[in-house]
């Protein structure tokens, strides 16, 4: 890609966060110099994003992005995450490699999430993360029908279950003993939360079935969660469908630097 086909920059910027506001002002200018527009609300036409936050901003970035096939600049203000790689210091640099079109990116799998009721679609959503039915604090485990491709494939008696990309299963899934998935493998994992049946472990599957998840327990307080930032309360019957979203997100690979590093680094291996 080339400087000159990078017209329009959308920028996604962290809530409340005064030094990431403060560059996005002065990345707005940058740009223009350059004859280039920016953009911070409406990213439909965008050639390029720049998300200035953490792995949080850039989990609600891949909800705005919807289904945009556009490069993605993940910019870190603190240690660096599993998914924003660049240090702030290096936001200039990497905008100077990204118009020279000197880049790589990888493309990170994303999951359409549909609830259902009835057979009355309640909501749709994007995930860059998981997938999550648990119950609450006080409630007694729930039982969770699973399908793959209409295919049955267990009830899971447990606290919850966790369906998770690759770019997830370093969040919650780690958290519940599920796998580390390398970031760009086309999988998803399907992990119980602490199941009653202690056989019942976590299941790598391919990221092109169709995952059906219905709750069969009655009176408990279960919630479905999304990414850890969208909630929705369940009832009994509710079905949950996910699948492979049309687009990925395509982020831009630091070359001073690679996913192991990080995993050394955010994990403490050797340490």
């Amino acid at each position: 890609m080339s400087e000159k086909q990078i017209k329009s920059v959308g920028i996604v910027v962290k809530p409340n966060h005064a030094e990431a506001l403060e560059t996005a002002h002065e990345l707005s200018v940058w740009l223009g110099t350059r004859g280039i527009s920016a953009k911070q609300k409406d990213f439909e036409n965008v050639d390029l994003a720049v998300v200035l936050g953490g792995d949080g901003t850039m989990i609600s970035a891949a909800r705005l992005l919807q289904n945009l096939d556009v490069p993605v600049l993940g910019i870190n203000y603190g240690s660096l995450g599993y998914i924003t790689e660049f240090r702030i210091e290096e936001l200039y640099d990497a905008l100077e490699m990204v118009l020279a079109g000197n880049f790589e990116t990888d493309q990170r799998l994303t999951l359409d999430v549909t609830h259902l009721r009835n057979g009355k679609v309640q909501s749709k959503n994007r995930v860059l993360n998981d997938v999550v039915i648990n119950k609450a604090a006080l409630a007694r485990i729930i039982s969770i029908e699973t399908l793959l491709d209409g295919l049955y494939v267990n009830e899971f008696r447990a606290d919850g279950l966790i369906v998770s990309t690759p770019t997830g299963s370093t969040a919650y899934n780690l958290s519940a003993g599920g796998p580390i998935v390398f970031p760009t493998m086309n999988s998803v994992v399907i992990t119980p939360i602490c199941p009653f049946t202690l056989s019942n472990r976590p299941i790598v599957v391919p990221d092109s079935a169709e995952i059906e998840l219905k709750l069969k327990t009655d009176n408990e307080d279960v919630a479905l969660t999304l990414d850890g930032q969208i909630g929705f309360e369940l009832t009994t019957q509710d079905v949950i469908k996910v699948a492979k979203s049309k687009t990925t997100l395509n982020l831009i690979k630091p070359h001073n630097r690679n996913y192991f590093e990080v995993l050394r680094n955010k994990l403490k291996w050797g340490r």
